[in-house]
C-alpha cells in the first residue's frame, strides 16, 4: 500500500459512520425538532468536552512523564470507563427492548420491529469490528502503530518474529541443524541473537578459527582471500558455520560491505546443544562434513524431518510479545515511515470516530424524549455515563502517546496542534451524528451505533488493555479496568 492511499483508507470509516445514514429511505420518518442549530451547537459541544481531555492529557504528558505503573492505571481505568459506556448507552438499551419483547411484553408489530433492531445492532458490531482491525492494520503498514505503545510493541513484535522465522527457515536448510530434535528447539531459539555490524567491519579473518555462525538479514558482505575479491554474501546467506561447527580455521575472510542486520548463533550456544543433545553427536560422527552442511533437495531421506516442518516447529516457541524495543528502535521505525506523522493522527483519528457520532446520537435519543416535556436546558439532555465515559478513556490515552512522541523527538507544539485538532473533528463528527440521526429510521441509527460499538470495543481490547497490560502488569491493569467501569455506571446511576 502507498503512502498516497492512507486518507482513503482511514477515511472509509468516517464515509460509513457519517454518511451511511445518507443512503437510508428517503421517506424516513425524520424528527423534527425546533431550534435545530441550538441543538446541533450543544451536540458540538458534547463532543468538544468529551474530546478536551485530549488535550488535557497531551499537556500533562508533555509537562510530567508518571511512573510506568501509573500511566498503566490510567490507561485501564479509561479503558473501563469506555467498556461502560458502550455497554450501558449502546448496547443495553436495544438488548433490553429485544428481551422484554421475546418475554411477550410487546405487541406482535413492536415486536418485529425490536428483532430488526436487535439484527441490525448484531450485524453493526461485527462490521465495526472487522472495519477497525483493517483500517488500523492499513494504517499501522504506513506507521501509525507508533501512536500508542501497545500497538508499537505488537507491530514491532510481529515484525521481529517475521525475521526470526526467516533465520530459522535458513537453518533449516542444513541437515545438521535438522537433526535437533522439537524438543531442544526452544534452545535454539532461545540462542538465535539479533545484532548490527557497522559497514566496514571485519567479521572474522582468513586462518582464525570463526566462534559464531551469522546469518545476514540485511546488507552484504565481501569474503576476500589474501586481498583478492572472491564473492558479495546477500541477505538470507549464512557464513561461519562450517569453520564454527567443525573447528576448523577460516578460508577466507569477511568483511561488512554495507551496515549489516544479522542474526548470531555463538558456539557457546552451539556446545550447549551439542552436550543436551546426543543426536546432534550422532550426527556429527556418521556424516561428512559436506553432508552435514548440504543443501536440502526433494529427496530427503526418511530419518530426517523435513525443513518446512522443522522451520514451523521451531518457530512455534517465538512468543508473540516477548520483547520490548528500545526507544532506539522505536526511533529508527518512525524514520523509515514518511508518513508516520500523518499515519499518526488518521490512527487516533480513526480511534476516535466511532465515539464522535455515538455522542450526536445519545444526545438526539435524549432531547427526543424531552421535548415533548416543554422547554429543555442543556443539562437535562448530556448523555452523561457516555461522556463521562469517553473523557475518562481519552485522557490517558492522550497522555500515553504524548510520552511517546516525545521520546521519538516531536516538539511540543506540534503534539498539542495534533490533539486539538482531534478534539475539534470529535466536536463536529458529533454535530454530524445529531444531524443524521434525526434523519434516519431507528433501525438504521441503530445499526450505525453498534457499529460503533464494534469498532470500539475492538481498539479497547486491540490497544487500550494490551497498553496498560505492557506499561503496568495484570494486577493494576485489572483493578484499574474494574475501577474505571465502576465510575462510569456510578455516572448513569446518578443521572
Amino acid at each position: 500500500m502507498q503512502s498516497k492511499n492512507v486518507p482513503f483508507y482511514a477515511g472509509v470509516m468516517l464515509l460509513v459512520m457519517l454518511a451511511v445514514p445518507a443512503l437510508a429511505n428517503n421517506n424516513a420518518v425524520s424528527i423534527e425538532l425546533t431550534g435545530s442549530s441550538k441543538f446541533a451547537f450543544w451536540a458540538f459541544l458534547l463532543g468538544g468536552f468529551s474530546a478536551l481531555s485530549l488535550v488535557l492529557g497531551s499537556a500533562l504528558g508533555l509537562l510530567w512523564q508518571p511512573k510506568p505503573i501509573i500511566t498503566a492505571a490510567f490507561t485501564a481505568f479509561g479503558a473501563g470507563a469506555l467498556l461502560a459506556a458502550l455497554s450501558v448507552e449502546l448496547i443495553a438499551p436495544t438488548v433490553m427492548e429485544f428481551v422484554g419483547q421475546s418475554s411477550g411484553g410487546f405487541h406482535e408489530t413492536d415486536g418485529h420491529k425490536q428483532s430488526l433492531e436487535f439484527i441490525f445492532l448484531l450485524v453493526g458490531c461485527i462490521a465495526g469490528g472487522f472495519l477497525f482491525f483493517f483500517l488500523n492494520e492499513a494504517l499501522n503498514s504506513q506507521g501509525g502503530y507508533l501512536r500508542k505503545v501497545s500497538t508499537t510493541i505488537s507491530y514491532l513484535n510481529h515484525k521481529r518474529n517475521h525475521r526470526y522465522r526467516m533465520a530459522i527457515k535458513r537453518l533449516s536448510k542444513i541437515k545438521l541443524f535438522r537433526s535437533i530434535p522439537k524438543s531442544h528447539l526452544p534452545v535454539l531459539v532461545k540462542h538465535l541473537r539479533h545484532a548490527h555490524v557497522k559497514q566496514g567491519k571485519e567479521i572474522f579473518k582468513k586462518g582464525e578459527y570463526v566462534n559464531r555462525v551469522i546469518i545476514i538479514e540485511e546488507g552484504e558482505v565481501d569474503l576476500i582471500d589474501n586481498g583478492t575479491f572472491l564473492e558479495t554474501i546477500k541477505a538470507g546467506h549464512m557464513i561461519g558455520e562450517t569453520s564454527l561447527l567443525y573447528h576448523e580455521p577460516a578460508t577466507f575472510s569477511a568483511v561488512a560491505k554495507t551496515p549489516l542486520k544479522v542474526f548470531e548463533f555463538s558456539k557457546s550456544d552451539f556446545m550447549n546443544l551439542h552436550d543436551d543433545c546426543p543426536e546432534l553427536q550422532k550426527v556429527m560422527e556418521s556424516e561428512s562434513s559436506l553432508e552435514l552442511m548440504a543443501e536440502h533437495n526433494h529427496h530427503t531421506e526418511n530419518h530426517h524431518i523435513h525443513p518446512d516442518e522443522w522451520a514451523q516447529a521451531a518457530s512455534e516457541h517465538l512468543h508473540p510479545v516477548s520483547y520490548m524495543p528500545s526507544q532506539t528502535e522505536i526511533n529508527d521505525a518512525a524514520k523509515k515511515h514518511s508518513s508516520a506523522p500523518l499515519s499518526i493522527w488518521l490512527g487516533i483519528f480513526l480511534d476516535g470516530i466511532p465515539e464522535s457520532f455515538v455522542i450526536g446520537a445519545g444526545f438526539l435519543i435524549i432531547l427526543s424524549a424531552k421535548i415533548g416535556q416543554g422547554a429543555v436546558a442543556f443539562a437535562d439532555v448530556i448523555p452523561y455515563t457516555l461522556i463521562a465515559g469517553l473523557f475518562l478513556s481519552n485522557f490517558p490515552e492522550a497522555m500515553s502517546s504524548t510520552i511517546g512522541m516525545k521520546k521519538m523527538g516531536w516538539k511540543p507544539l506540534k503534539i498539542l496542534v495534533l490533539w486539538t485538532s482531534l478534539m475539534v473533528m470529535t466536536a463536529v463528527g458529533a454535530a454530524f451524528g445529531y444531524f443524521y440521526g434525526a434523519k434516519i429510521p431507528n433501525y438504521i441509527e441503530i445499526g450505525v451505533e453498534g457499529l460503533a460499538a464494534g469498532a470500539m470495543l475492538t481498539m479497547i481490547a486491540q490497544t487500550m488493555i494490551p497498553e496498560a497490560v505492557h506499561i503496568g502488569g495484570n494486577r493494576i491493569t485489572g483493578l484499574s479496568t474494574l475501577i474505571g467501569y465502576l465510575a462510569a455506571v456510578g455516572f448513569k446511576v446518578f443521572e
